[in-house]
């Protein structure tokens, strides 16, 4: 499955919007993107991730390393929309207690 980026800008806050498969073969396009927005001046990220089917190892490590790197600048990302599946994820690897994360209701 091919993964499909989009956003929206509220300010100098920029909401990105992921539906898909975020493993080998697709983390290294959700870090482009995300990197670009960063370099637009993004306070905060907001990475929805409702329409997500699957999150591997590769894509946990863009995920942490875009967080790392807002937060060195004193900038936040978030993680919202998480369905079971990836949620299970973010919590059996702690990434739930790194992350501020909210699941889909």
């Amino acid at each position: 499955m091919e993964l499909e980026l989009s956003n929206q800008t509220y300010g100098d806050t920029c909401v990105v919007h992921v539906t898909g498969e975020i493993d080998l073969a697709t983390a290294p396009a959700l870090g482009r993107f995300l990197d670009e927005h960063i370099a637009k001046g993004a306070r905060e990220l907001v990475v929805d991730i409702e329409g997500v089917t699957l999150l591997d190892s590769t894509g946990l490590g863009v995920l942490v390393g875009r967080l790392k790197l807002m937060r060195a600048n004193g900038n936040d990302m978030r993680v919202v929309g998480a369905r079971d599946r990836v949620l299970k994820v973010l919590v059996i690897t702690g990434l739930d207690q790194v992350f501020e994360v909210s699941k889909v209701h």
